[in-house]
């Protein structure tokens, strides 16, 4: 299917430094593939595990959409607009980075190994104030039903980017299904990561890790083969700023 694009977790690209062990879906540091330089304005989104004690040290980005969603562990974040927090499993954190922000994110046990999510998504401009934001989600919430976790309403939740863009966590049952209705069809497509679990995605099976890129649909229908836990990405598939 020429609107269907499959991003099998072997084919990611891999770095183990020792403290990090990084997987990259798509081209990110050492990793490139000109074939994966993201989909959509969806640019960056790396599985990290952080070995404990370890971190990133305080670094800076500018005018990108920053969303960080915590699977194990505890997360010490800190910036240079004055945050301190320990962000963990079922919370989840953006930043927009817009004119430079300054931050470091290290595991802040000394026993146990952290594993994030973390996205990159391409702001609608360039330049917007630098802000912060954390919210904690309860994980019932989403038992076979699209939480959403991420969205470009500034009401809504603390977790609101400068995007047009939805991010969703599913757990689904075995041998259950769910349809997924985009916002904004005309314009977005959608990615799938599969955290856990085995599923079906428009009829291509989905292992743990696997990645999937729809376009040019206003429905994605997902059927699980046995418990799974999703993220879910809508985002444009062209802004200015690519």
């Amino acid at each position: 299917m020429a609107n269907l694009f499959y991003f099998p977790a072997g084919d990611r690209g891999h770095a183990n430094q020792g403290w990090l062990d990084t997987y990259h879906s798509f081209s990110f540091a050492n990793y490139y593939n000109p074939q994966r330089m993201g989909f959509g304005t969806l640019r960056v989104l790396n599985d990290d595990y952080i070995q404990p004690s370890m971190g990133f040290g305080m670094h800076s980005h500018l005018n990108m959409e920053i969303i960080t969603i915590p699977l194990l562990g505890q997360l010490e974040h800190r910036d240079n607009l004055g945050h301190t927090q320990i962000i963990r499993a079922n919370e989840v954190q953006v930043m927009s980075a817009g004119t430079g922000i300054f931050h470091s994110e290290y595991n802040y046990s000394s026993k146990e190994l952290v594993n994030i999510l973390q996205l990159w998504i391409y702001p609608r401009a360039n330049d917007l104030e630098p802000r912060y934001g954390i919210q904690e989600f309860d994980p019932s919430q989403r038992m076979n039903c699209f939480q959403q976790i991420v969205g470009p309403d500034r009401k809504k939740f603390n977790t609101w980017i400068n995007q047009d863009a939805w991010l969703y966590l599913l757990d689904l049952s075995s041998n259950n299904s769910v349809v997924y209705k985009l916002n904004k069809p005309h314009k977005n497509g959608v990615f799938l990561f599969l955290i856990e679990g085995s599923a079906n995605v428009e009829k291509q099976e989905m292992l743990r890790r696997d990645g999937m890129g729809l376009i040019e649909r206003e429905l994605v229908d997902i059927r699980a083969n046995q418990d799974s836990k999703f993220l879910l990405v809508e985002m444009p598939m062209s802004s200015s700023n690519l």
